[in-house]
């Protein structure tokens, strides 16, 4: 169902997504510190932090939208927004936005042909079925409630193919169905090969991953392993990490 794609030729000494001292200042007011992580290719990996903390500023550099004050983001080899690095990743936001004249249907017709899916239709069909919005796919989006959208959104973030996903706050609006929807859509994107970086609180996903990454203030305060770990108070505390601060274990 979920779309992975391997005709971009990469280097197999590339990580999926190699985040190198970037920073983001607005002014003089810094949103994000100089931040360094490699996620390897087929990685899932949970990105949490409390709000302000930093994740959509750095998964939106990510993504090719928003330039870093300092520092590379690569994708596969590829500088974040280039082309390549653009045709290799699939990035869904957490305020999902359509066009006002097209249905669901001709979203995700667009998507699809734009990264040129040739049998966009049975894989359209199914993963409006996944979510629950099969009998919606003729109505337009925009006039969905938040949890229809980011239903929308996931399925359209699925339609076309990927080596890395890039996800932000996903699970906001679920409901149980969609949120169990979305979950089975993340392993079966990392069971075909696709790197998953996911910036949630949402204790479903984080329980899946192997790896946390965690933000405050900016400032990356721990990336290491899951066992053992307070997720909440990863998020809420001065410094979650301890002596392990900004350090991978």
């Amino acid at each position: 169902m979920a779309r992975t794609r391997r005709n971009i030729p990469t280097p197999v000494e590339h990580s999926g997504l190699l985040v190198d001292n970037v920073s983001k200042s607005y002014g003089a007011a810094p949103a994000l510190d100089p931040v360094s992580f490699n996620i390897a290719q087929g990685e899932r990996v949970a990105l949490i932090g409390h709000n302000g903390s930093g994740k959509t500023t750095l998964i939106r550099i990510a993504a090719g939208l928003l330039d870093a004050s300092t520092g590379s983001v690569h994708i596969y080899g590829h500088a974040a927004g280039s082309l390549p690095a653009r045709a290799s990743l699939s990035f869904i936001a957490d305020q999902p936005t359509f066009y006002d004249d097209l249905t669901l249907w001709e979203h995700m017709e667009y998507v699809a042909r734009l990264h040129g899916v040739d049998d966009w239709e049975q894989t359209a069909a199914d993963l409006l079925g996944h979510v629950g919005l099969y009998d919606r796919a003729d109505d337009m989006p925009n006039r969905f409630s938040r949890g229809l959208k980011q239903k929308s959104a996931i399925a359209l973030g699925f339609v076309r193919p990927f080596d890395l996903l890039l996800v932000d706050e996903p699970f906001v609006g679920l409901d149980a169905a969609g949120k169990e929807a979305l979950l089975e859509l993340l392993a079966l994107a990392t069971e075909n090969g696709a790197t998953v970086v996911v910036a949630t609180h949402e204790l479903s996903f984080v329980h899946t991953v192997s790896r946390i990454i965690a933000l405050r203030d900016g400032r990356l305060v721990y990336d290491g392993n899951t066992s053992g770990i307070d997720v909440d108070g990863l998020v809420r505390t001065e410094d979650p990490a301890g002596e392990h601060d900004g350090e991978r274990h």
